[in-house]
C-alpha cells in the first residue's frame, strides 16, 4: 500500500454537522396580585396567596394562553403559593399539571422580607436598588446578579428539555425582568427600566442563534406573536 493510500485510510470519517435544535418559545407569566402587592416587599416569604382580583387575572391569563394556535406543552412555576395559584388555571386550561421550577423563585431580599415599601423607599440603599442593581445585595439575602444568573439558567434548562415546544414559566417581577434583560442583551443595571405587571405575559423565542424577545408585559391577545 502506498503512503498516500495508508494516509487516506487512516483518516477518521467526516463528521456530520449537528442539526440545530428547533426553536423553543417560553411564556414568562408574572403571578397575579396579592393583598400586599404594591404595599410590601414579600421576597420569598411563604403563605402569601392571590387576592380575588389576582385569581381573576390568572383566569384571564389562562384563557389568553389556551387560545394560542400552538398551545404550550408544559407549565412550570416557582414554589411559592402565589405563582402556583396563578399557574393552576393555566395548566387546567391546557390539560397539564404544574411542575415545580425552584430557580424561578423571587429574589431573596433577606432582612427586607415583608417590610413595607413605604419604609424601604426612605432607606439610603433604595437609590442603589433602582440605579445600580448590578452592584446591590439585599441585606442578608441575594444579589441581583445571583438572581439573574439562576433565573436564566433555569429558563435555559427548560429550553433544553423542550426543544421545538412552547412552555409556560410562572415567576415574579424581578426574575422576569432579569430574564428579559438578559435575552435582550441589556445590562443588568437597566433592569428597573422594565415594567412587568401582574399576570402579564412576556414571550421569548430561543433559537440556535440566540434568544429573541417577541413581546414583553403583554396583557392582551397573544395570537399576533411573530414566531419567525
Amino acid at each position: 500500500m502506498s503512503p498516500t493510500a495508508r494516509s487516506a485510510s487512516a483518516r477518521p470519517p467526516a463528521r456530520r454537522a449537528r442539526k440545530a435544535p428547533p426553536p423553543t418559545v417560553v411564556l414568562l407569566v408574572r403571578h397575579g396580585v396579592t393583598p400586599t402587592t404594591g404595599k410590601m416587599l414579600p421576597g420569598q416569604a411563604a403563605g402569601l396567596h392571590l387576592s380575588e382580583k389576582g385569581h381573576e387575572q390568572a383566569g384571564a391569563a389562562a384563557g389568553r394562553i389556551a387560545a394560542l394556535t400552538k398551545p404550550p406543552t408544559a407549565v412550570y412555576a416557582s414554589p411559592l403559593e402565589r405563582t402556583r395559584e396563578t399557574a393552576a388555571p393555566i395548566a387546567r386550561a391546557l390539560g397539564l399539571r404544574v411542575r415545580a421550577a425552584p430557580g424561578l423563585v423571587e429574589v431573596d431580599v433577606g432582612h427586607w422580607t415583608e417590610k413595607p415599601l413605604a419604609r424601604l423607599y426612605k432607606t439610603r440603599e433604595w437609590p442603589t436598588v433602582q440605579r445600580w442593581p448590578g452592584g446591590f445585595r439585599f441585606p442578608g439575602g441575594e444579589s441581583f446578579a445571583e438572581m439573574s444568573v439562576r433565573s436564566m439558567d433555569t429558563v435555559l434548562g427548560l429550553v433544553a428539555d423542550h426543544p421545538g415546544e412552547t412552555v409556560v414559566a410562572v415567576s415574579h417581577a424581578d426574575p422576569i425582568k432579569a430574564i428579559v434583560a438578559a435575552a435582550a442583551g441589556m445590562p443588568l443595571d437597566l433592569l428597573q427600566r422594565l415594567v412587568i405587571s401582574p399576570c402579564s405575559i412576556s414571550a421569548l423565542l430561543f433559537a440556535a442563534g440566540g434568544p429573541v424577545v417577541l413581546s414583553m408585559n403583554s396583557t392582551g391577545s397573544l395570537n399576533e406573536l411573530a414566531l419567525s
